[in-house]
Order: structure tokens, then C-alpha cells, then sequence
């Protein structure tokens, strides 16, 4: 079968536009969807605004009532949600279970956590302003844009929709062309349990969709996607300083330490590597072993890779590559590496079969190849030999990318840990920390920025309103012009005192 990607529909007079997502297991139409145009997203903003006026003044009692009854909406509608994932990314029914089980969990969290987040505390004023009283509380933004992936379309941008209602904002969500469906069906169900006012909408379409998302009048803008398109929506959003939240891809390490679980590694590795075809921003890309279980790593990774098939039936381990560029992509990666000197353990480039590529295990890759330097985005691993867990620290550091990581050690887990230059790190485990509410997630470098998820999640979809108020008089007050030089000498001998030893 061809692999095929939905195509750009030419409008007839007086016709709605709409396009086809399709299966990528099979090429068949799942449904249909509107184009938004430039027209389209900024009447969603516009009554976005409006709307986020009534969200934001139900309080944090007021919305988590309409967000858990969202979730319970949800929670109903789990298999239909799992279906549709299933049919719109190709992935298996497993891995789209767990993808809208992390998505209830971290829905409950967002509204259970929002209050004590956000709300109004008391702060203390310092010595010197022991005369006043201090608040801090965090404000709703107004009206967020989330522009979302196709690898995970309900996990990865509820991530920012569930903190951004949360936090008291009307979001507009432009999905994935790849994965319109499911969007589509998140923002359905809210507007069941919210119906009053469309204080979550979703708009369908290309990239020009996108781009007339951010220039729409947001109040921020949160992308989900490649490098590449970050920088593209950052120079959009800059024209009118519009705040982005950019999470974009990685190249994720494994270490695998001499004092390792050697068989608990190679078993996190495989998975890492690919589950969900490999198409996971935080999943493995790069292992690096310790020379002294080197070995016995490999042994263990060709075993347990070999096992494994794509295919488009229910018990396939995985399914297919959901982009077609993505399997070029892929391809270039394993050739580069061979034709450089690099060596496949597990498959090749005959393991490529559009839209189905099975694993490929590599070793022996040019650290400049792009099989090491790149996001592969597929079911692959390179396998790098060190000299011990301390070269596989500056090799795993030496990526531009900066998302997250995987180490496995029995004593020096934390330690390496520590020093790894990404957002996330997980010990002795895969990917731990992204199905943990209260952790945000996000990374640095050509990984982006800001954070979703936990507490940073929260505030990163308000912002802080600080507050003062005069309670007496203070014996020492510089803060007028009748002060006299006399009180600031006064209050510079106090700080000195207070804070001079």
C-alpha cells in the first residue's frame, strides 16, 4: 500500500473547503473536516474573548465543577476516543489506551491543583517593608492558541488545554491536519458539559490555519511540533509579542552505567525506542553503554527488538509511521549510518515498507551522522560503546536538543542524573516523568521552551498580580520626598545591620 498524507482541497464557488484525514494503516477516509481560513480562526478568538470573560469569573470552584465533568464526558466516551486515536495515527489500540488514560489523569490534576497554584497568598513584605501587607496571586491570560502534534493528538496538547482552562482561559485548538478527529471530539465533549459559551473551540486545517492562529490576537501561544516550525511560529507570534510556549523535538540519550539492571536497560531501551512506532519526542534515540556491559546490552536489545512487528491488527506491538515524510526521513538516517561504517544488529534498510518500518538497531555510527545528531522520529536505536557512565554523560550532553533522559545505575542513578543537561530525566526507567501530573515537562536548547504539566504547566498560562497595602505608618518612610537624608541613612544602617553579617 501507498502511504499517503491528506491533501490540500481546491474550492469550488459557494463550496465549504474541507479535506479528508485518513487511516495511515490502510489510506481510508475516517472523516471529514472544514478549512479554516484567516476569517474563521479570528471569529473563534473574537468569541473566544467573550467567552473567557464568563470562564475566568466562575471562579476555581465554578470551572473545576465544568472540568471534572468534561473528564467523567470523557471517561464515557474512552473507547470511541481510543478508536478514533487508533484510526487517525495508526498506533495501536494499547498505546492509544494508555495515551487517553494519562489524559484523564492529568485533566483531574490540572483542576484539582489550579487553586492552590494560583490562588491569592499571602507573601511576607521583608524588614524593611514590615509596615505593609503583601498578596500574589496568578491571573488567567484570556484567550490561549494551541497549535497541536499528530504523534500524541489528545495527550501532547492537553498538556496545555486542561492548564490553560484550569488556570481560567479560553483556548482555541488548531489540530494536527494528520489527527483532526480527535480535536474534534475533545472540543464536542466540552462544549456537552460547558454549553453556555464556546470557551473551547477547535479549528481544523493546514499550516496556514496555524499561522493564522498566531496572528489572530492570543494572549499566548502554545506549539507542540518540530524545531523547524518553532521557529516559524516564534517570528509569527514576535509581529505583535505574542508569548509562545515551544515544545519542539529531541534526541533523547539512554546510559546504561557499569552497575546497571543490564537486562531492565536493554528492556526500557527497546520500548523507549519503539513504542508508538518511535514517534515520541521524548523517546530513545541514542544509548550509550558502559564498555563493561556493553555486550551483554546488545545481546539483550537484538533479542528482545528482533520479537517485535508492526502492523496495522489489534496485537501488532506497533503501527505505522504516521507521516509519509517521516519515512524518508527515517530512511536517509539508517543509510547514512551504513554507508559511514555503522553496522545494523536488528534490521536494515529493508525493515523500511512504507507506511511500516520495523526495528532497526544500530552500532558503530559516526557521532556527526545524522542517525546520531537528528531526530529519526522512527522505531530506531543507535548503540554507542563508552568508556563508563562518565563519557556517556558529555556524549549524551554533546546534542543541541535538551528534552529528556533515560540513566540506569544501582548507585549513581541521581548523581548522573544531575548532571545531564535536558528538562526531565528518569532513573532506572523510561519516560516515568511524563505520567506524573505534578512534573512539568519541556526542555532546552533546540528542545524550546517553557513548561507544561505540574505546577510550572499551570503558571505558564497566567500570569502574576502582586499586590501592596499600607497598613501604618512606618517610622522610617524614604518613599516620599519629605524624607529627609537623615531617615535614608537610617534605613542603610538598618539593612547593613539586618543583613550586612
Amino acid at each position: 500500500m501507498t502511504q499517503t498524507a491528506p491533501a490540500k482541497p481546491s474550492p469550488a464557488d459557494g463550496e465549504e473547503v474541507r479535506f479528508a484525514s485518513l487511516d495511515p494503516r490502510t489510506g481510508e477516509v475516517v472523516a471529514h473536516h472544514p478549512v479554516h481560513g484567516e476569517t474563521d480562526v479570528r471569529a473563534a478568538v473574537g468569541a473566544a474573548r467573550s467567552a473567557a470573560a464568563f470562564w475566568a469569573g466562575l471562579g476555581f470552584d465554578g470551572r473545576r465543577a465544568r472540568l471534572d465533568a468534561w473528564r467523567k464526558l470523557l471517561v464515557k466516551r474512552l473507547d470511541e476516543l481510543q478508536t478514533l486515536i487508533s484510526a487517525e495515527t495508526g498506533k495501536s489500540a494499547d498505546d492509544a489506551r494508555t495515551e487517553v488514560a494519562l489524559v484523564v489523569d492529568h485533566l483531574h490534576w490540572a483542576a484539582r491543583q489550579a487553586p492552590r497554584t494560583l490562588g491569592k497568598r499571602k507573601v511576607r513584605p521583608g524588614a524593611l517593608m514590615y509596615n505593609h501587607a503583601a498578596t500574589l496571586e496568578y491571573r488567567p491570560l484570556g484567550v490561549v492558541g494551541v497549535i497541536g502534534p499528530w504523534n500524541y493528538p489528545a495527550f501532547t496538547p492537553m498538556g496545555s488545554i486542561a492548564y490553560a482552562l484550569a488556570a481560567g482561559n479560553a483556548v482555541v485548538f488548531k489540530p494536527s491536519e494528520f489527527t483532526p478527529g480527535v480535536g474534534v471530539l475533545l472540543g464536542d465533549a466540552f462544549a456537552e458539559a460547558v454549553p453556555e459559551h464556546p470557551v473551547f473551540q477547535v479549528v481544523t486545517g493546514f499550516g496556514e490555519t496555524g499561522a493564522a492562529l498566531c496572528a489572530a490576537g492570543v494572549d499566548k501561544l502554545a506549539f507542540t511540533g518540530s524545531t523547524a516550525t518553532g521557529r516559524k511560529v516564534m517570528a509569527a507570534c514576535a509581529a505583535t509579542l505574542t508569548p509562545v510556549l515551544v515544545e519542539c523535538g529531541g534526541k533523547d540519550p539512554l546510559i546504561v552505567a557499569e552497575d546497571a539492571d543490564v537486562r531492565g536497560a536493554a528492556e526500557a531501551a527497546v520500548w523507549g525506542g519503539t513504542f508508538n512506532a518511535g514517534q515520541t519526542c521524548a523517546g530513545v534515540e541514542r544509548v550509550y553503554v558502559a564498555d563493561a556491559v556493553y555486550d551483554e546490552f546488545v545481546a539483550l536489545v537484538v533479542e528482545k527488538a528482533k520479537k517485535l512487528r508492526p502492523g496495522g491488527e489489534p496485537a501488532a506491538d506497533f503501527g505505522p509511521i504516521t507521516t509519509p515524510a517521516q519515512v524518508e526521513v527515517i530512511r536517509s538516517h539508517v543509510a547514512d549510518a551504513l554507508e559511514r561504517g555503522g553496522r545494523a544488529v536488528v534490521g536494515g534498510l529493508e525493515s523500511i515498507r512504507p507506511p511500516y518500518v520495523e526495528p532497526v538497531v544500530l552500532v558503530d555510527v559516526p557521532d556527526d551522522a545524522p542517525a546520531v545528531t537528528d531526530e529519526t522520529f522512527g522505531p530506531t536505536l543507535v548503540v554507542t560503546r563508552v568508556a563508563d557512565a562518565d563519557e556517556a554523560v558529555r556524549r549524551a550532553n554533546s546534542s543541541p536538543y535538551g528534552l529528556g533522559a533515560t540513566v540506569f545505575s544501582r548507585n549513581r542513578g541521581e548523581e548522573l542524573a544531575d548532571r545531564l543537561r535536558c528538562g526531565m530525566v528518569s532513573v532506572n526507567s523510561v519516560l516515568a516523568y511524563a505520567s506524573v501530573p505534578g512534573l512539568p515537562f519541556g526542555g532546552v536548547g533546540d528542545s524550546g521552551f517553557g513548561r507544561v504539566h505540574g505546577e510550572d504547566g499551570l503558571r505558564e498560562f497566567a500570569y502574576a498580580h502582586a499586590v501592596t497595602r499600607k497598613r501604618f505608618a512606618s517610622v522610617l518612610d524614604p518613599m516620599t520626598h519629605e524624607r529627609g537624608s537623615r531617615t535614608v541613612r537610617r534605613v542603610l544602617r538598618l539593612a547593613k545591620v539586618l543583613y550586612g553579617r
